[in-house]
């Protein structure tokens, strides 16, 4: 990359980065605030996300009321001269796959775009603050700190906002888990509780990952903000270097 298309980049990044804070954010704050405030989230009943699991019960087996009698002990010609193998039933679903939960699907549809641009956006103020670090130099680091107390607070959004989607996946992974034992196990009630605990437990996490993105908008809009003129400008005498 030639020097002049690496100032065009850095510039393009500065003029994006400071929209982001200037007029983004506060955009993002009221839509995200007007989200939490609609059915989706505010008042809804926790039954609202319950799905039957489409796996019925199997009648109960029919036990003889003979007493078990030991089998005579078949020697080898008259073993391979019996052509009847027994052994243990395959299970499978009559009513066929097990679908994913529909209500909580909707939702990581809506929230899932919402945690994307939280992680870009981090991104790229991160990538601006860091090209506004000057050279270092003894004294007069005050602004310099500032940068990089900033700094540090945007790298934390950004990876615990990549962690939501790992949260989303060990959802999936635990209901089905849940829900293979409810398949082996139909007859157990308590599996299929387990079933709907964990969707109710999805469900508040992800109300608790979007206050939390709208949370993280608000605390980075506000640490730039406040210390806006110390990173744009760390040192006054190195501002014709900072860009």
């Amino acid at each position: 990359m030639t020097d002049v298309a690496k100032k065009d980049y850095k510039d393009s990044l500065k003029q994006k980065a400071e929209h982001l804070i200037i007029k983004g954010f506060p955009e993002k704050i009221v839509k995200l605030n007007e989200l939490l405030e609609t059915s989706n989230f505010q008042n809804r009943d926790l039954s609202d996300v319950h799905q039957d699991l489409n796996i019925p019960v199997p009648q109960p087996a029919h036990s003889s009321n003979e007493p078990n009698v030991k089998r005579p002990r078949l020697d080898s010609s008259e073993a391979s001269s019996n052509t009847t193998i027994e052994g243990t039933k395959v299970y499978s679903l009559p009513n066929g796959t097990v679908p994913c939960n529909k209500p909580l699907s909707d939702l990581i549809h809506l929230v899932k775009p919402h945690i994307r641009e939280l992680v870009e956006d981090s991104n790229l103020l991160k990538m601006w603050i860091s090209f506004m670090i000057p050279k270092i130099e003894d004294g007069n680091n005050f602004g310099v700190s500032i940068q990089e107390d900033t700094l540090a607070e945007i790298q934390s959004v950004e990876s615990e906002a990549a962690a939501f989607f790992d949260q989303i996946s060990r959802y999936f992974i635990s209901r089905a888990k849940i829900v293979s034992k409810v398949a082996k196990y139909p007859h157990i009630d308590d599996y299929r509780r387990a079933v709907r605990e964990l969707d109710e437990k999805e469900y508040l996490s992800l109300w608790l990952v979007m206050c939390e993105i709208r949370n993280r908008y608000c605390s980075l809009h506000d640490i730039v903000i406040k210390n806006l003129e110390k990173i744009k400008k760390p040192r006054s005498s190195n501002a014709e270097s900072l860009y």
